[in-house]
C-alpha cells in the first residue's frame, strides 16, 4: 500500500469557531489579533516534527499580552465578536477637545460628496480597527467610517449616529443614506452600520454597500438589509444634506430617461438638459473601458431585462457581463451579426434611454428572439462540469471571483448561516462549512462531505 506523507497547512478559521481552543481564547484574549487556532497550531507542530529546533518558542503568542485595552468580555456563541468604539472626538481621546452639549449640529453635505469620502476609505484600504484613527481623525470601525462619510464633527457609534438622521422607508433608499443595527441588550454582539450605496436592480433585493468591517474597508454587493440580522436593520437619511439637485438625488442608481437621444451619434457627450440621454460614442464600451456610462449601461439593461447577467454589477469597468446583457437585448430587437455584437451603438443606446424596442424575454419564457450566437457562459466548463472552475480555486489561502460566486450561491440555497459579513473572494471556513453542510444534504458523508467543491458538488449547487 502506497503511504504518503501528510500536508499540513495553517489556516485562520472563521472567528465563530467553537472548538473549546477558540473559546478559552475568546474569554481569556477577547480582542487579541494575535491567538492562533488550536488546529492551526498542532498542524505547524506536525509539519516540523523532525526538527528540533521548534521545540520551543509556540507558547509566546498564547502568553503576550492583548494589545487591547481591557473591555467586557463577549460571550462565545453563534455570532462573532464585533466590539466597537465608543463617542469619541477627531483622532481619538489625545486629539480634539470633547465635543460641546447641546443641540446635535450636522454639517451640511451632498450624496455625491458622502459616497466620495467612502470610497477614498475603499481605495485606501483603510484598515479595520476599533483603537486605531485614520489620518483624517476617525476610528477605523464601521461607526467611525459612517462618522467619516458624513463629515460629523467627531467619531459617533451605533448608539448615537441616528441622532444625525431621519428614519426612512426602504423605498426611500437613496446612495448616501445609512443602514443601522444598533443592538442596546449587547452593544458589542452584532451591532453595524453601513453606507447605502444604491440597488444593483430592479428587485431592490442587492445593493452596493460602502463599509468598514475585518479586515478593511469596502464596497460590495450585499442582500438588503444585511448578511445577518437583516430584519433589524434601520434605514435613515443624513440631516445635513443640503437641499437641490446635488443633494436629493434619486438613489435608485439608474440614469434618468425621459427625453429622446439628441446629438451626433458617436460624437462627444455633451453637457445640457439631455446629456444624460445622448450617445457617448462607441468608443466608450468595450475592453479595457472604465468610466460611467458604462454604469449607466448596465443600469438600463438591467431596467430591461439583463439582471440576470450581472452578479456584481452594474460599475464603470466593462466586463463580459455589459457584452452578453447588451447583445441578449440587441437580440430580442431581431438583430444579428454585426448588429448584434454586444457593444452598444447609436441605435442601441437610443431605444434602451427612450425606454423604446423589446425588453429581453426572462429566462424560460419561451420567447426565442432572432437567430444569433448564444452568448459564452460565465466561465469555461471544466471536469465536464460548465462553469466549474477546478478545485484548486477553492483552498486555504485562495482569493478569486469564483469563491465568492459559491458563497452567493450558498446563501440562495439556505447554506449561508454561517457567513457573518457576506460572502467574499477569500477562501475561509464559512466558505469550508457552508459546503460542507451543503454535501451533507446529498447524503455524502467522510472525504464525500469536506467542504471542497468538486464537480459534482458544483453541478448540483447550480443546477
Amino acid at each position: 500500500m502506497e503511504t504518503r506523507t501528510p500536508v499540513f497547512e495553517e489556516f485562520d478559521p472563521a472567528s465563530d469557531c467553537d472548538c473549546p481552543g477558540c473559546v478559552h481564547w475568546r474569554r481569556v484574549l477577547p480582542h487579541s489579533e494575535t491567538r492562533r487556532h488550536p488546529a492551526a497550531h498542532r498542524a505547524l507542530i506536525l509539519a516540523a516534527a523532525a526538527s528540533t529546533t521548534l521545540a520551543v518558542g509556540h507558547t509566546a503568542p498564547a502568553l503576550a499580552a492583548p494589545h487591547a485595552p481591557d473591555r467586557p468580555s463577549v460571550p462565545a456563541g453563534d455570532e462573532p465578536s464585533t466590539p466597537q468604539g465608543s463617542v469619541a472626538p477627531l483622532h481619538g481621546p489625545a486629539g480634539q477637545p470633547p465635543r460641546p452639549s447641546g443641540p446635535v449640529k450636522a454639517p451640511a453635505t451632498t450624496r455625491a460628496e458622502i459616497i466620495k469620502r467612502a470610497k477614498k476609505w475603499v481605495a485606501a484600504k483603510v484598515p479595520y480597527s476599533m483603537y486605531k484613527y485614520w489620518s483624517d481623525g476617525y476610528r477605523q470601525d464601521c461607526s467611525g467610517f459612517v462618522s467619516m462619510a458624513w463629515n460629523l464633527p467627531g467619531n459617533e457609534w451605533t448608539g448615537s449616529l441616528g441622532k444625525y438622521g431621519v428614519r426612512i422607508a426602504k423605498k426611500d433608499l437613496q446612495p448616501g443614506d445609512m443602514l443601522l443595527f444598533h443592538n442596546p441588550a449587547n452593544p458589542q454582539k452584532g451591532s453595524h452600520v453601513v453606507i447605502f450605496g444604491g440597488w444593483t436592480d430592479h428587485t431592490h433585493t442587492y445593493y452596493v454597500a460602502y463599509e468598514s468591517a475585518p479586515a478593511r474597508a469596502r464596497r460590495q454587493t450585499t442582500p438588503y438589509a444585511y448578511w445577518s440580522h437583516s430584519d433589524r436593520y434601520l434605514a435613515y437619511r443624513y440631516k445635513g444634506l443640503k437641499s437641490g439637485a446635488a443633494g436629493t438625488k434619486p438613489v435608485t442608481e439608474k440614469p434618468a430617461a425621459e427625453t429622446p437621444e439628441t446629438g451626433t451619434p458617436g460624437a462627444a457627450r455633451p453637457e445640457g438638459p439631455n446629456s444624460a440621454t445622448a450617445y457617448p460614442g462607441r468608443a466608450h464600451f468595450g475592453p479595457g473601458a472604465n468610466n460611467k456610462y458604462v454604469t449607466q449601461l448596465g443600469r438600463l439593461l438591467v431596467e430591461r431585462g439583463a439582471g440576470r447577467y450581472y452578479t456584481t454589477g452594474p460599475g464603470p469597468r466593462w466586463t463580459d457581463a455589459d457584452r452578453r446583457a447588451t447583445q441578449a437585448f440587441q437580440q430580442a430587437q431581431g438583430w444579428w451579426g454585426q448588429d448584434a455584437d454586444g457593444l452598444p451603438g447609436a441605435r442601441t443606446w437610443a431605444l434602451l434611454v427612450t425606454g423604446k424596442g423589446r425588453d429581453i424575454p426572462s429566462a424560460g419564457s419561451g420567447e426565442t428572439p432572432a437567430p444569433a450566437a448564444p452568448p459564452a457562459p460565465t466561465q469555461p466548463a471544466s471536469h465536464g462540469v460548465p462553469g466549474y472552475p477546478g478545485r484548486a480555486m477553492f483552498r486555504p489561502g485562495a482569493s478569486n471571483q469564483y469563491v465568492t460566486q459559491l458563497g452567493r450561491q450558498l446563501t440562495k440555497k439556505g447554506f449561508g448561516k454561517h457567513y457573518k459579513t457576506g460572502p467574499g473572494p477569500r477562501w475561509g471556513e464559512a466558505d469550508r462549512r457552508g459546503v460542507e453542510a451543503f454535501q451533507r444534504t446529498q447524503g455524502w458523508r467522510g472525504g464525500a462531505a469536506d467542504g471542497y467543491p468538486g464537480p459534482e458538488t458544483w453541478r448540483r449547487l447550480f443546477s
